[in-house]
């Protein structure tokens, strides 16, 4: 191929693409101006209560779900290293370092065993006082919940509050569109219906941001109780290793280290 016919191709390929793009602009350009058109219809018209709404809102529910995907992680409840490191002290019956290892871990196992560990009653070698650790445990976890359930009780918060500022945007609108009629008998219906449908604009986004925020509230809670379920089945589990220890046979049935007076 010569260098002319090469320079013919090269200047084809570049008008045919120039003509190809003035007849596709002007269809993206109206395109452009369809999107643009359908956020001023469903965003902008609805005025500043809408926009209120979708703005705080959505602000909210994306921060209070980054909040709660960061804080309810299983490193952050129950660590699978401080799991195996209680479990060998307890089975060993090492119930003081089992005690001082918790002490120094900022999980909520870890806090959760140094506070219902003290209670071992090594007097009972057949129970090691059970009933006074599992009643330390659901002390512990009451008002840990009570602390842990704030920031995902704040997503049923927002989807309470939203819906009802929406129907508060929607009522107002009704009034000032009813409000028209009532001065002017021969107003145009069509004129009448618009204002009705951008007063329900603020009721359409109150849901879809009540709906999410649902989502987002029974997702956190149940993860939240999974994670919570699984630390007391591992408490459980090391009380256990315990008891089998001690009872296992008659000369084992000693004094755990560090609970005697």
């Amino acid at each position: 191929m010569t260098r002319n016919s090469t320079l013919r191709n090269a200047k084809g390929w570049i008008v045919g693409s120039s003509l190809t793009l003035l007849t596709v602009a002007p269809a993206m350009a109206q395109e452009a101006s369809k999107k643009k058109s359908a956020l001023d219809s469903y965003l902008l018209d609805g005025g500043p209560l809408t926009i209120f709404i979708v703005a705080v809102g959505l602000l909210s529910l994306i921060s209070l779900t980054v909040f709660n995907f960061m804080n309810l992680t299983k490193a952050k409840f129950g660590p699978d290293d401080l799991k195996g490191a209680l479990l060998e002290h307890m089975t060993s019956c090492r119930v003081r370092s089992a005690i001082e290892l918790s002490a120094s871990h900022p999980s909520y196992l870890g806090r959760m065993m140094a506070y219902s560990l003290p209670n071992i009653d090594a007097t009972h070698p057949e129970d090691l006082g059970r009933d006074h650790v599992e009643d330390a445990i659901a002390d512990f976890s009451i008002n840990e919940t009570r602390k842990q359930m704030t920031f995902i009780n704040l997503l049923s918060l927002v989807a309470q509050a939203a819906p009802m500022l929406g129907l508060f945007g929607t009522v107002f609108g009704m009034i000032a569109a009813f409000g028209t009629l009532a001065d002017n008998a021969s107003a145009d219906p069509s004129a009448l219906a618009g204002s009705i449908s951008v007063a329900l604009l603020t009721t359409m986004w109150g849901l879809v941001v009540a709906i999410l925020s649902l989502f987002a509230y029974f997702f956190f809670k149940n993860r939240f109780n999974s994670l919570v379920a699984d630390c007391h089945g591992t408490a459980e589990n090391l009380i256990n290793a315990s008891i089998q220890t001690v009872n296992a046979d008659a000369h084992l049935a000693r004094i755990p280290e560090g609970i005697a007076v």
